[in-house]
């Protein structure tokens, strides 16, 4: 009969057991709620995993025939490289990476096929001659290396200066042994064009993925967060919230707008080496979503400087009893004027059905002036009054805001040549956007 220590053990043991089975379980869950998140954030991602590796698959296929594995020198590695490289998610990324890397290999083959040449017919001897490409080799790898530095370089062709260097070397340095170095040259080029051309058909065919459209959803989604967020403020501050999780929720949506800006500018200067596609032509202002961007994350700055005001501008106070209806028109129609502005763009179509909510938002805005100016401050406490005065100012600033986003995206929709759905007849725009918008409208008579 097993005493009562035995017991106690193998009651311990198998516990142990359990809580490790359970842990494991545990962490194979998260990971694989980990591994489900990306394709749930942007199913896009899993449409490009598949493309990658349809493309690693056919490219294998100068392995696996005869012919092809001949034709290639027995050595098509290469061409699997390249796709891996140049295998970007949007069309405009990897025309951009595939210019740098093809621009780039032409240009240091030639430059190590003049090296060789050069070598070659000056310095006899291989010690000279090994000491001068050497030092070419120095001269013209600190060059490119140091202009990698320069901001406009690496922003646009920093990948083609490390591909430069990289086969620069490739096709130099075998010059010292005797070997056939336009061979060398010949085959690095041909493989990786061959790499760039499968890997440029596979992304522009199979379900292409544009850098230029998802700029454009960016900057629609970003007004339409501002818009929510400034309608939530006024609901939060002002008391006229019912639900609010929601508003909550709404409340914090600007935070993401105020870190968009190197996702825009990538975005902007992918767009630009893409070829027309559905409402996105040719010389498209792509510069134009940068500029709304900048005043985006200004109106979001506005918006965060106020919901830092959200617990001291609840307690009730006389001065707030005095401007909380204006107050909360101003956020209602400049929230109102935001979203109809994303819908504009969002749709390409002009944005005419904003001018009246901007209007609104200005009357209301100078209202809120006179209110201002009219004394109100008179035999009040200022100190904890200042909370709500702030405010006050700071709506007035997002009122102005809006209305120059409202002035940039006119100006999209005159460079890009937005035309109403219902019309056929494309909108007479004058040359530059109005300023005073809601002004402006088309009277019929009959």
């Amino acid at each position: 009969m097993a005493s009562s220590s035995e017991v106690i053990a193998d009651t311990n043991n198998n516990n142990n057991n359990v809580t490790f089975w359970q842990r494991f379980v545990a962490k194979m869950v998260g990971v694989m709620l980990q591994l489900k998140k990306p394709a749930q954030d942007d199913p896009r991602r899993l449409i490009h995993s598949f493309k990658v590796a349809l493309s690693i698959t056919t490219v294998s296929a100068f392995y696996f025939v005869k012919y092809l594995f001949v034709c290639f020198d027995k050595n098509p590695m290469w061409i699997i490289i390249t796709v891996i490289l140049v295998s970007e998610f949007s069309v405009g990324a990897t025309l951009a990476k595939c210019f740098n890397r093809g621009l780039a290999t032409v240009l240091a083959s030639a430059l190590g096929l003049g090296c060789y040449y050069l070598v070659d017919s000056i310095m006899g001897g291989h010690i000279v001659g090994s000491v001068f490409l050497g030092t070419l080799i120095f001269v013209i790898v600190a060059t490119m290396t140091y202009m990698r530095f320069v901001p406009q370089i690496k922003a646009k062709y920093d990948y083609g200066f490390l591909v430069f260097i990289l086969t620069f070397c490739i096709v130099s340095l075998p010059s010292y042994r005797d070997e056939d170095l336009l061979d060398i040259a010949k085959r690095r080029v041909i493989t990786i064009f061959t790499g760039v051309l499968m890997w440029i058909l596979v992304s522009i065919i199979v379900y292409p993925i544009w850098a230029g459209e998802d700029l454009h959803n960016l900057v629609s989604k970003n007004l339409q967060k501002l818009g929510d967020s400034i309608q939530g403020f006024g609901d939060e501050c002002f008391g006229t919230s019912e639900g609010e999780g929601s508003n909550k929720s709404n409340l914090q949506a600007y935070k993401s707008v105020l870190n968009s800006k190197q996702i825009e500018e990538s975005l902007a200067n992918f767009a630009r080496w893409e070829p027309c596609h559905g409402p996105f032509r040719y010389g498209h202002p792509w510069k134009q979503y940068l500029k709304i961007g900048i005043l985006l994350r200004q109106c979001a700055c506005l918006i965060d400087s106020l919901t830092g005001f959200l617990d001291s501008t609840k307690t009730p106070s006389e001065i707030k009893n005095k401007v909380q209806e204006t107050c909360i028109q101003i956020s209602k129609e400049t929230g109102k004027s935001l979203k109809e502005l994303s819908v504009s763009i969002q749709k390409t179509i002009p944005p005419c059905a904003a001018n009246p909510s901007i209007q609104k938002s200005k009357i209301v805005a100078m209202n809120l002036k006179s209110i201002l100016k009219s004394g109100l401050w008179e035999g009040t406490n200022l100190f904890e009054d200042i909370p709500i005065m702030t405010v006050t100012y700071l709506l007035l600033d997002v009122v102005s805001c809006t209305q120059k986003i409202a002035e940039s995206v006119h100006e999209l929709s005159v460079q890009a040549k937005f035309k109403n759905k219902d019309s056929k007849v494309a909108p007479n725009y004058p040359n530059s956007p109005p300023h005073d918008l809601g002004v402006h409208h088309v009277i019929t008579i009959n």
